[in-house]
């Protein structure tokens, strides 16, 4: 077994705000009523990479930081157990420079092994990419949420170029991912004022 070399994952320099986190009450999609052109986007089953490069002229990551971490009780599962050893990443993903999510995975270091090493090695190669493209790619566990001017991730926000209302909700999803029936778990939360709050851009034409 090819067992990963923890100091690889630190990246310099990080973001001032990160880690962001996302605490907050993740729930069934139904327990929602939604516009339908935001659920599209919550719910897309393919990769929101390729979605969001389908309504671009360009796409780029911006890595806000990586580190190894505990895992929080908050954001433990019944696969990713809290205090398991993490890789924490969080990235922003911009569409024509316009910074449209705010992504951040949980990849448990016993994950990080054999080829899911690569995972600790992305620098600004997205995520969504490398898993949509590997065969034994199983989902399960699609959830969503809601982000006021209270959250981590809205301060976040007011360092960017984005004009906010101050009563927007900002919408997210998590899903936990098994890759060779090894797991990690990724959150995207839309920014305001990205495709995903606007009608005209709910569909993949």
């Amino acid at each position: 077994m090819r067992v990963l070399n923890q100091l690889s994952y630190f990246m310099s320099p990080q973001h001032p705000l990160f880690p962001v986190n996302l605490i907050c009450q993740w729930q069934p999609a139904a327990k929602f009523d939604l516009p339908d052109h935001l659920l599209t986007w919550l719910l897309e089953p393919g990769s929101l990479t390729a979605k969001l490069k389908q309504h671009s002229q360009s796409f780029r990551v911006e890595v806000l930081g990586q580190k190894i971490e505990a895992c929080d009780e908050l954001e433990a599962n019944e696969v990713i157990k809290a205090g398991d050893k993490v890789l924490v990443r969080e990235v922003l993903l911009y569409c024509d420079d316009t910074p449209q999510v705010f992504a951040r995975s949980l990849m448990p270091l016993s994950t990080l092994t054999d080829e899911e090493q690569q995972l600790a090695e992305l620098g600004t190669q997205p995520l969504g990419q490398v898993l949509f493209n590997n065969p034994t790619l199983e989902r399960k566990n699609l959830e969503i949420a809601y982000f006021d001017q209270n959250t981590s991730v809205a301060k976040l926000v007011n360092t960017l170029s984005i004009n906010v209302n101050e009563t927007i909700r900002m919408w997210g999803r998590r899903s936990l991912f098994f890759i060779h029936q090894k797991p990690l778990m990724v959150a995207e939360i839309f920014l305001p004022g990205g495709f995903a709050y606007q009608q005209g851009f709910s569909t993949d034409d």
